[in-house]
């Protein structure tokens, strides 16, 4: 069962940086050159200078010299007092629906994965694990946490927490995307009890964090023993909060040859049956039990709905994949055409070689109309249902499977890995 504990959390001095605004960052993954050099324009302080530091020849290193000289600056301090910390997102999602997710900042004890323990849910690459081990070895620090969730029919956690809440927040920022994310303090240790008790006996599915995750895995066993390096910084959402939502992530290939060309039109003839759309606007397909993707290519530009035949075709794909899994429409996607006609194998994927994602809708369309591309799958959005079934059948989603909104942002609290 999952250790939810509280922490003495490494924090911003809120004086010193002008409140949390100027300081805090996307997460390290979804920030191109030209944003982060927009972060780093805000603040001498801000965030994205450590977890995603840049120079020559060691930028872990210049990570950690900074980090370093912010805390004896005091411009990062250490709570004297353990606590949770409650999170309030207001957030517009991609589909223009306004919604309120409240998660709650913790450290959780480190787990191999397993039932009733901690499940993942995505695939990761090495490339990203060995940049996260690095920058830990480096800050001794969670500097960004890891975005879980687990259920809580009875909603004990936040009828412990509301209380506290009901106070002005101890800090609020608002993201580029406008999601407005409001940060409480709670010391109450009746409060932590029963926070802590909620969520104990659940298991744990990661949304979003998987190669942090991963990560702190193998710090922890490359230090040994017990002490703080066991623990990992989470927010935690429940099940059942009614702001959780997950959207999809579409796919976009490149570099076709005429040769495989030919050979995808001829594998989505035999596997799925087309038909044209009137728009558009309609490419993003609905939720569906059946495998449904939107289809548009630079060539011809017009859209297509394209729907498997039959899931026995998917069975014969996958034949050595749970049930769960081969009914998704990313890896049946990735198993009949990706892998198929289109010759991408698990490195190329891996390292984005002839691969593209776009998590907005006009994005995709404007990438392939522009040539860009040759070709862009429009995926439906996963329900959370179905990501508990393929983890709780041992199963890793592909890369980019779900795309849960609004992100956590980077540099509310640190969890630091050494006392």
């Amino acid at each position: 069962m999952a250790t939810i504990e509280p922490l003495r959390a490494l924090r911003y001095d809120l004086a010193r940086t002008g409140g949390l605004q100027p300081v805090v960052a996307p997460p390290y993954d979804v920030i191109d050159a030209a944003q982060r050099e927009a972060l780093a324009a805000q603040s001498p302080y801000n965030v994205v200078e450590i977890d995603l530091p840049v120079g020559q020849p060691d930028p872990y290193a210049r990570a950690a010299e900074l980090f370093d000289a912010w805390r004896a600056e005091g411009v990062v301090v250490r709570d004297e007092k353990p606590a949770i910390w409650p999170l309030e997102q207001d957030f517009t999602g991609p589909d223009g629906r306004a919604r309120t997710r409240r998660g709650v900042l913790a450290r959780v004890r480190i787990e191999e994965y397993g039932p009733g323990r901690i499940r993942p849910h995505e695939r990761t690459h090495p490339g990203p694990r060995e940049d996260r081990l690095r920058l830990t070895r480096a800050t001794r620090a969670n500097l960004s946490p890891i975005f879980a969730l687990f259920s809580d029919p009875g909603n004990l956690t936040w009828s412990a927490l509301e209380p506290s809440m009901r106070e002005q927040p101890w800090a609020q920022t608002t993201d580029p995307d406008g999601t407005r994310n409001r940060l409480w303090r709670v010391e109450d240790p009746t409060a932590i009890e029963r926070v802590a008790r909620a969520a104990s006996g659940a298991e744990l599915l990661i949304a979003d964090g998987h190669h942090r995750y991963e990560t702190a895995r193998v710090y922890a066993e490359e230090i040994g023993g017990e002490g703080p390096h066991r623990y990992v910084l989470m927010c935690l959402v429940t099940l059942e909060d009614p702001g959780l939502t997950v959207f999809p992530t579409h796919r976009l290939v490149r570099g076709l040859s005429p040769e495989q060309q030919e050979a995808l039109a001829e594998t989505i003839g035999r596997d799925f049956d087309v038909t044209p759309l009137e728009s558009n606007d309609e490419l993003p397909p609905p939720p569906s039990d059946a495998v449904e993707l939107g289809y548009i290519d630079a060539h011809s530009k017009r859209p297509y709905r394209l729907v498997l035949k039959n899931q026995a075709i998917a069975d014969r794909a996958l034949p050595d994949r749970a049930a769960p899994y081969r009914r998704l429409d990313t890896a049946v996607l990735e198993a009949l055409i990706l892998k198929g006609p289109l010759q991408l194998t698990d490195d190329r994927i891996d390292h984005l070689d002839g691969l593209g994602y776009a998590r907005d809708d006009a994005q995709a369309l404007e990438l392939v109309l522009a040539g860009d591309y040759d070709a862009a799958f429009f995926m439906a959005p996963t329900p959370v249902e179905r990501v508990q079934e393929v983890a709780a059948a041992g199963e890793s989603m592909p890369p980019k499977s779900t795309y849960f909104f609004p992100k956590v942002p980077t540099g509310l609290i640190f969890n630091s890995l050494v006392d």
